[in-house]
């Protein structure tokens, strides 16, 4: 016991021990500081995490609006760019010509005029459209186009495509053809195309043709040039082409293509049985014998159709033939259409204007026999068109050289009586002396005139 007593005694100083216990109690932190101290830690985690999403979204917004706007002024300070964007387009494609209508498919699609269509390319920055050229070659392509199509005067290469008609689901392709080629110095032909499809099962039912630019690898970065449309147009099943009136007809046309007169209908018919089977025929009758052209039509042919039908074979195109009547003392040149071109009688030309009627009723009996004789004349060259020589004087004989190689022969006498203008010939002395007896029929029955009068209408007269 002592010895630990001795051990207590030599301790150091209470008063050291307490301070260096005050010490060490000072450095060590309080509970309650712990406790507060995680309590800190804990909500700033929880207000980090919550704040994160937020953060993050409103970062990615700023930088991309700051992008935008950096996208923005680049392309405002592109000048290639900016050309494209925003200048319109100076060059089209434009064909040159409106189309042959109305459109059958199955048939060739050409001009009015009834060649093939043409494509020019225009430069339209001036007043109007002034065809130009490019140093290069283009290809082109021939579309079909919604009728509808365009909805303005200025279209983008977008709103074009967009309107091209595919056919229809199961059918052959609409269009067919030569519906690509190369277009140099500003001009291309379009080779044949056809349509294979009616235009009605379409919201509009009309379609249009249309050519644009094909862009490959050496145009693209080029000017647009815009592309060419036509006027919209129906397009009806072939079927309806064989029944189809002609405009003008043709003088070998089938008489049924004219107006009023149906194919197989009772009018046909009656001309058929007659012999009536063409244009030409219809027009030799009318001139020759317009009553008995009325009476074979019947009385189911008003005055009201009549003139319509006439009208429209009047319209025919003659041609450039020319027919020959000849005789002993005479010698007749006629159109297609039996009408009196030139008139020579006893070697001498007759102007039709300074005619009596007793001539024209000669030369009218002359005509009815070369109608009746019309696949025995001879077929001569002549310009039907031109004005009727007989009308503007009296020509000379190396006008018609084929006539001048004919002689005519004098068979009759001066004097003479002619007593049956069906049998005899003319008689000449100064004027024409011919039986009172003879009915001029030309005035009685009021047909249609045997004698041209070279008019480009070439209407009949009366």
């Amino acid at each position: 016991m002592a010895a630990k007593r001795f051990f207590d005694d030599s301790d150091p100083d209470p008063n050291q021990r307490n301070n260096k216990r005050i010490k060490s109690t000072a450095t060590r932190p309080s509970f309650a500081s712990v406790i507060k101290e995680v309590v800190m830690v804990n909500f700033l985690d929880n207000v980090s995490s919550a704040l994160e999403p937020m953060l993050r979204r409103v970062v990615n917004e700023e930088v991309e609006k700051g992008l935008r706007r950096y996208s923005c002024r680049t392309i405002s300070r592109s000048p290639s760019l900016r050309i494209k964007a925003l200048e319109p387009s100076i060059l089209r494609l434009i064909f040159n010509k409106n189309l042959h209508l109305t459109i059958f498919t199955g048939s060739k699609i050409t001009g009015v005029d009834g060649r093939n269509l043409q494509i020019l390319l225009v430069d339209t920055s001036g007043e109007g459209m002034v065809p130009t050229t490019l140093p290069y070659p283009i290809k082109v392509e021939i579309v079909v186009l919604d009728g509808d199509f365009p909805s303005e005067t200025n279209w983008s290469r977008d709103e074009f495509d967009k309107n091209i008609v595919k056919e229809r689901t199961g059918k052959r392709p609409l269009l067919t053809g030569e519906l690509n080629f190369t277009m140099r110095d500003g001009v291309a032909t379009v080779g044949e195309i056809e349509l294979t499809d009616n235009s009605s099962w379409i919201r509009c039912r009309k379609f249009r043709i249309g050519a644009k630019v094909v862009q490959t690898g050496n145009n693209q970065n080029t000017v647009r040039i815009t592309e060419a449309i036509t006027e919209a147009f129906m397009v009806k099943d072939h079927r309806g082409e064989l029944y189809k009136k002609h405009y003008p007809p043709a003088l070998g046309d089938e008489v049924w293509r004219l107006e009023k007169i149906g194919k197989d209908g009772i009018f046909h018919k009656k001309l058929s049985l007659n012999g009536i089977n063409t244009v030409q025929d219809f027009l030799k009758l009318a001139t020759i014998d317009t009553p008995q052209l009325r009476n074979m039509l019947g009385t189911g042919m008003s005055e009201k159709m009549w003139e319509v039908t006439y009208k429209h074979a009047k319209t025919c195109d003659m041609g450039s033939k020319l027919y020959m009547a000849r005789g002993p003392n005479y010698l007749l040149i006629l159109n297609p259409i039996c009408q009196v071109v030139r008139a020579i009688i006893d070697g001498q030309i007759y102007p039709i204007r300074e005619l009596t009627g007793i001539q024209k009723a000669y030369i009218q009996n002359l005509v009815k026999d070369a109608y009746a004789n019309w696949s025995s004349l001879e077929e001569v060259d002549g310009l039907v068109n031109e004005p009727a020589l007989l009308t503007q004087g009296e020509p000379t004989m190396d006008q018609y050289p084929n006539v001048q190689q004919q002689p005519l022969i004098r068979t009759y006498q001066r004097n003479t009586i002619l007593t049956d203008a069906s049998d005899e010939q003319l008689a000449e002395y100064n004027d024409w002396i011919v039986n009172p007896n003879y009915i001029c029929t030309l005035a009685d029955n009021n047909t249609g005139g045997y004698f041209s009068d070279g008019s480009s209408n070439r209407q009949l007269l009366r």
